[in-house]
């Protein structure tokens, strides 16, 4: 039997690096061979989380070898977000909550997408379609997937579902969702020990809108003069990834977890910013009230500015 690897999009957040560990456990369980894998570096958000239910970190996959052909890709479907040479391999299935674009494949696979606001809730409801027990460490990487990718069950993106599985889940880990939910946010939002670039590149994603390459990073705070502090040098290196890698628009989102209020710096073609949040974008800054969620507020909007 073929083994399959298990992966997420580029700069890996909570969702993507726990849903590999998931539906690699889910495999196992039903006899598969299976291995999770990660395509970037893992956040201090993710490693909190990684510690507290005594997990460890997937291998990083630097190189997708000859040998390693058959994948299975998680919390992500756009190729552009995905391994370099990802049109190379054989994509057995895709389990994800986002948007479907750019993206196709030469046979059939398993391909499960829902509306929700997390992977971890489409994986548990996989888990109990199989009947397979979920253990108290994996409970607690899907219940930290789901409150790091709802804020705590606070994003727009946060449906019932999301609500339902994660009190499911928290009975399983053993754990209070507020209290281990706002120590994990606490920890990603700390930018300790992070570079301008880290910050920058925090949670990238690529997408194609209307024939044009933009680039979204966001970045969770509970203070954000604190990353403004290094607005010159996070513009500074905006611009270098714009030249390197001609994005035509890039915007860093730093989200307020307190307040649910986002403020992006931006650089490229930011009159799109302002055509698609109503806003005027002015020393490469602008605030965007209300936002949070870059798959349900911020994409769509892009989308319609683009198309326009």
């Amino acid at each position: 039997m073929t083994k399959l690897l298990v992966f997420g999009h580029q700069s890996p957040d909570t969702d993507t690096i726990t849903s590999a560990i998931v539906y690699s456990h889910l495999k196992q369980s039903i006899g598969e061979k299976a291995e999770a894998v990660r395509l970037g570096e893992i956040n201090q958000e993710t490693q909190y989380a990684l510690d507290y239910f005594k997990v460890e970190a997937p291998r990083l996959l630097e190189d997708m070898k000859a040998d390693h052909q058959d994948v299975v890709l998680v919390d992500h479907n756009e190729f552009q977000q995905s391994a370099v040479n990802i049109k190379e391999l054989t994509i057995h299935g895709v389990i994800d909550h986002h948007r479907v674009s750019n993206f196709e494949t030469e046979g059939p696979l398993y391909m499960r997408i829902e509306p929700v606001g997390c992977t971890a809730t489409v994986l548990y409801t996989i888990y109990k379609e199989h009947q397979v027990e979920i253990p108290q460490h994996i409970a607690g990487l899907m219940l930290s997937a789901i409150i790091s990718d709802t804020l705590l069950l606070k994003s727009p993106t946060c449906t019932e579902r999301d609500i339902e599985v994660a009190n499911q889940l928290a009975k399983i880990a053993d754990v209070d969702i507020n209290t281990y939910g706002f120590e994990m946010l606490k920890k990603g939002a700390s930018i300790d020990g992070m570079s301008a670039a880290d910050i920058v590149g925090n949670d990238a994603k690529s997408f194609e809108l209307n024939g044009h390459t933009v680039r979204i990073a966001q970045i969770n705070t509970v203070d954000p003069a604190e990353i403004l502090a290094l607005k010159d040098d996070l513009l500074q290196n905006i611009d270098e990834r714009i030249e390197r890698d001609n994005y035509d628009l890039y915007m860093l989102v730093i989200t307020n977890i307190l307040d649910n209020d986002s403020i992006v710096l931006t650089k490229g073609l930011t009159n799109k910013v302002d055509a698609a949040f109503d806003v005027k974008v002015e020393d490469s800054e602008a605030l965007l009230k209300d936002v949070v969620s870059r798959k349900k507020q911020i994409v769509p909007p892009l989308t319609n500015a683009f198309n326009a």
